[in-house]
Parts: structure tokens; sequence; C-alpha cells
């Protein structure tokens, strides 16, 4: 008796912490398109304003790859009332970060200030929107930082270009074929006023989403917004149309080669649908079963018990079109590629055939638990959070909404949805190799 009141009590405990956990906020549109979302958490003398924008890698002509990573850094050299330059001193100096990232579907600009600043945060996200100087000499004080970080990341990074080994093989239409940093001779040869384009284009009130969350008065601010923010014109609407992919239905093998690592890795990759599609839910629990921890499947086989790994994992890669489920390994020894890409396809074939244990799908649900309640443990992720749901979800409520759909994934659903993309004629397997020395 003693120990099922100790579990219902648990139950309960776990219920109220989730119900704490649900995240308030307002949504609205201005005049101009530009999509607003507040969040009001006066816990705590902290802001963050952010603005994301509906463009990425993903987002470009043939031969003009990298623009949406460009514009990331860019969009900081200064605007008409920013010196150029001095962007970073401003906010350092009025006790607030900030940073920026792009992926292939968006671009994410964000301040944390002290909330006595919330007003400065709104007046540079839209001085950024309405007043960049875009011109030559910035263009090419860019194009050398980006050189430096595609080096650094990429090229003279260990597995650094893993990511673009599986993508080429995965997509040979869409533009995800590319990486998102582009390919330099693509920004060397654009003009400016390909770049200005761009920007008039893609930089627009109508496809972004402004999120301010922390420690606002909501009417106070909703009047700084409209200040700032209202007299932005809107852009064109933009006609979005990208080519689809043929279904892979015949495995495909190839070799990738890398200067920068002495170990070889195996690398197998699978096409997988997109952000909010329900599978791709359940492709992140399988992810979870199979490589987090270790006391997961494929880290307890190939790394603890038969030895044969040094690092292994599996990790499904969300995107707005299409999904990347992708499984690698290093070899331990003298471990070959194939013994590793068996030892992989076992455990992939007993989630297709089997239905894992209940005390497997316990874990996985306790996890999805666990991840929910630590997801909105801060202001600024609450804000990347409301923006992506938004954007790439076109559900902000997600933010409280998402357990439900993790809560409701079967075992059978489990095995399903293996079943329906993690098959072998479905996959792209590369060997990711050290460079071949020149004869």
């Amino acid at each position: 008796m003693k120990k099922t009141f100790f579990s219902l009590a648990s139950i309960l405990a776990m219920s109220l912490t989730i119900q704490a956990q649900e995240v308030e906020f307002e949504e609205y549109d201005l005049d101009n398109g530009l999509h607003v979302i507040l969040h009001q958490d006066n816990t705590a003398p902290v802001v963050t304003t952010s603005v994301m924008y509906h463009v990425g890698g993903k987002d470009r002509e043939d031969g003009r790859t990298g623009f949406a990573h460009f514009f990331e850094h860019l969009l900081f050299e200064g605007t008409e009332n920013i010196e150029n330059g001095k962007w970073f001193e401003i906010v350092s100096s009025n006790g607030g970060t900030n940073n920026a990232n792009t992926s292939q579907d968006r671009t994410y600009y964000y301040e944390v200030f002290p909330s006595n600043n919330l007003e400065l945060g709104l007046w540079m996200e839209s001085e950024r929107m309405l007043h960049p100087i875009i011109k030559q000499d910035g263009v090419d004080t860019q194009n050398e930082v980006v050189k430096e970080e595609r080096r650094l990341r990429y090229d003279n990074s260990p597995y650094g270009q893993f990511l673009f080994a599986i993508s080429e093989q995965l997509f040979k239409n869409h533009p995800y074929k590319d990486p998102n940093v582009g390919y330099m001779e693509d920004l060397d040869a654009a003009s400016l006023q390909e770049f200005q384009d761009y920007f008039k284009k893609y930089y627009k009130p109508n496809n972004a989403v402004l999120v301010v969350a922390g420690d606002i008065e909501v009417d106070e601010t909703k009047k700084m917004i409209e200040d700032y923010f209202g007299p932005i014109p809107s852009g064109p609407e933009l006609e979005r149309s990208y080519p689809t992919e043929a279904p892979i239905t015949e495995a495909t093998r190839t070799q990738f080669y890398d200067s920068n690592i002495q170990v070889p890795a195996i690398l197998t990759a699978y096409r997988t649908p997109g952000y909010g599609d329900r599978d791709a839910y359940v492709l992140n629990m399988i992810s979870s079963y199979l490589s987090d921890g270790k006391s997961s499947k494929l880290y307890k086989k190939m790394v603890d018990d038969e030895k044969k790994a040094l690092q292994i994992g599996a990790i499904n890669l969300e995107q707005e079109d299409y999904g990347m489920y992708i499984i690698f390994g290093l070899p331990l020894g003298e471990t070959s590629l194939d013994t590793l890409l068996e030892g992989m396809e076992e455990e992939i074939a007993k989630l297709r055939n089997e239905l894992i244990s209940e005390s497997d799908y316990e874990k996985l649900q306790n996890k999805a638990e666990t991840n929910f309640v630590n997801s909105n443990s801060s202001v600024s992720g609450i804000a990347n959070t409301l923006a992506r749901n938004y954007m790439l979800y076109d559900d902000t409520n997600l933010i409280n909404s998402e357990i439900e759909i993790y809560r409701s994934i079967t075992r059978e659903e489990i095995k399903e949805v293996a079943n329906k993309y993690l098959k072998p004629n479905q996959r792209v397997e590369v060997e990711y190799l050290p460079k071949k020395e020149e004869q």
C-alpha cells in the first residue's frame, strides 16, 4: 500500500511539474504582416528580443548558394543609425548578449538584455530590418569572415563535412543537396546588386516573426513594437516552390575523403518527413532508443558489449521539407566498416520486426517527459521555441502541447515507422575515409 501511494504521489508530482511548465503567450499580426509573439515572465529582470526570418540555405538560385548564411553575418555590419562595427559594442555596453544562426530553412537573430533595455533591443532589430547598409566594403569584409568560418568549422575540422557527404547523396534535386554555408565560389561571383536584391526579397516583416519574452509589461511592449516595426513596409508575397525527390528504392554506396581524419567512419542515412509530420516525432523516439546515452541499444551493443566501435550514434535531423535520419559509427581497432554497418542494421531490423519491450518504451516516455520539462528552462530558449513553432510547424502552442504527441506514440507505431522509412533499400551509405595519399 505504501509503495502504491508513493507511485501515485510521484505521478501526481510529475503532472503538477508539467502543468507548471505551461508557457503563456499572446500572438498577433501588425498591418505590415509581421507576426508578433509576447511571453511575459516577470520572475527575473531579463528580456529576449528576437526575430526569425523564413529564409535559409535552401532559398537560393543555382550558382548562388550560401546567401542566407552570409546575411547572418552581413546584417551585423551596421545600419543607417548604427555605425559600422558598433553593433556588438552597443549590446555589451548595455549589459546584453546577442547572436544569430542560420539553418536550411530559417535565420534567427536575438538579443538578451536587462529588461530596462527592452526598447534598445526592439530598436536594434527594427534597424536591422529597415535600415541595413549593404555596400561592397561590408560584403568584402564578411566574405572573408565566412571563408574563415568554413575553413575552421568544416574544411579543416575532423569529420566536419560528414553532413555534406550525406546530403549530396540523399538529395539530387532539392536545394538541401548543397551545404547551408554555401560554396565560396558562389559568394565570390555574386554582385553587390544580387546581395541587395536578396535582402529586399526575404528580410521583410511579412516574412518574419518577432518574439519578445521575459520581464515585460504587455501594453507598453505592444506600443513600442508598433512604433518601431509598424512603419516598416511589407515586401512582396513569396512564392516558394522547391524540387521534389523521387523515393529511394535501392541502396547506394559511395566514398567521401577527409584529409583531417585518421579513423574512418561509416555513415548511413534515410530520407524522412519534415517538420510537423507525426512520423518525425516517432523517428525522434527511435533515435533516443538507439543512441541516447550509454544504455541505448546501439551504444551498449557496439561500444560496450562487442567493443567494435569507438563511437556510434543516430539522429533524426528534422528540416522543413524533408528530414534526414543518420546513423554513424567509428570502428575500434581492426573492425571493418561493413561490420559496423551490419551491427547497425541488426538493431534497426529488430525495430522493424519486433515491438520494443515495455520497459524500454517506459524509459522513452520518461525521457520525453524530462526533455519537455527541461526544454523551456530559460527565457531565451522559450523565445526560440515560440518562433520556431510558429514559423516551421505552424503551431505556436506546440510549446505546451508537443508532449501529448510523444505520450500518444505507441510501440506498434514505432515498429510501423521503422518499416516505413528505415529499410536497407531506402538508404545511402557513405564510407567517410582519410584522404588518399597522392601517388
